[in-house]
């Protein structure tokens, strides 16, 4: 049986006594009181808040930057240069490794490890450029889509149906052979073909920040279509495009290699991962390691892309924030 007893003007019952405060200890001007002495956060500044906290986008980082220094400043990390003429002889074919030679030699006897380093550069730039290009002309595409609607949002969006139906690695190929391919002819045939994902993603963020409220006192104050769609709509509607361009980053490196390793990618006299992992396949019964070199440079470029994206994703987005 419980009894009810008075404490402190407050009715409670037996063994229930600690779980109730005096009213006028807890004021509710003191709980709900604002420290405004302290300036709010953005999304950004909280977002980068969150990032230097996560050992996976410190981790990504650090990895990203070894890549991006060794595609910019190869010669920082290898005294012997593959394009230089005589660099490459017969008579250290498979050779094994030897000093100054730490991944020796392949069929051709070019230094495996300088080949791993200088194809670096192709590979990050068609990566970067194109992701860069599609960021830019998707995002366009996708926020005008978004925010004018009727008519003009139809005509867009079947267009991005249209290039969206188009296989991005067949178009590769098939407008690959009208150019004389190097990286940036390559990024911008994936840019061309490779930006309805983009559009897509900015064109449903757009149409999302359109329906908040800060955007009706916006109007209600005199803003302009154009101010609220710069100052308002893109700043709140880019982190999703954002988070979805640095993954696809990765993507668009694999396509490059991808290409390099059918031979319908880069010349064969420019160096690549792809090119390498073809060559590879000659020796893959009595020199396996060749093929492990540029593959595993691939898979850790594509790895701290992917998780790069992951951790700006977790820090943009609250609702994929883990607890």
């Amino acid at each position: 049986m419980t009894h009810a007893s008075e404490t402190g003007g407050a009715t409670t019952r037996r063994g229930q006594e600690h779980f109730v405060a005096p009213v006028d200890e807890t004021p509710l001007q003191a709980v709900d009181a604002l420290n405004t002495d302290v300036k709010p956060r953005s999304l950004w500044s909280q977002a980068w808040r969150d990032l230097r906290r996560n050992p996976m986008f410190i981790v990504s980082a650090v990895l990203i930057a070894v890549v991006v220094a060794v595609a910019a400043f190869p010669q920082l990390f290898s005294s012997l240069d593959p394009y230089a003429q005589g660099a490459c002889r017969l008579t250290n074919s498979y050779g094994d490794p030897i000093p100054g030679h730490p991944f020796g030699f392949d069929q051709q006897g070019c230094d495996v490890y300088s080949r791993v380093i200088y194809g670096a550069r192709p590979s990050v730039i068609v990566g970067v450029v194109t992701t860069l290009g599609v960021f830019l002309l998707g995002g366009l595409i996708g926020a005008l889509a978004g925010w004018f609607g009727g008519w003009i949002d139809a005509i867009l969006s079947r267009l991005t149906d249209i290039f969206f139906a188009i296989p991005l690695i067949l178009a590769a190929i098939v407008v690959g052979q009208l150019f004389e391919l190097n990286a940036l002819t390559l990024a911008m045939i994936l840019v061309l073909f490779g930006w309805t994902a983009i559009a897509r993603i900015a064109r449903g963020s757009v149409m999302s920040v359109m329906n908040e409220e800060f955007i009706t006192a916006s109007k209600a104050l005199g803003a302009s279509s154009s101010q609220n769609l710069f100052r308002h709509v893109v700043p709140n509607a880019v982190a999703p495009v954002i988070v979805t361009a640095m993954v696809n980053l990765g993507m668009y490196i694999v396509l490059e290699a991808t290409l390099s390793f059918l031979g319908v990618g880069l010349p064969e006299s420019t160096i690549s991962w792809g090119a390498d992992i073809s060559t590879a396949q000659t020796g893959l019964y009595t020199r396996p390691e060749l093929l492990f070199y540029p593959s595993g440079a691939l898979a850790i470029t594509i790895l701290s892309f992917i998780m790069l994206g992951d951790a700006v994703r977790d820090a943009l987005d609250p609702k994929t924030k883990k607890r």
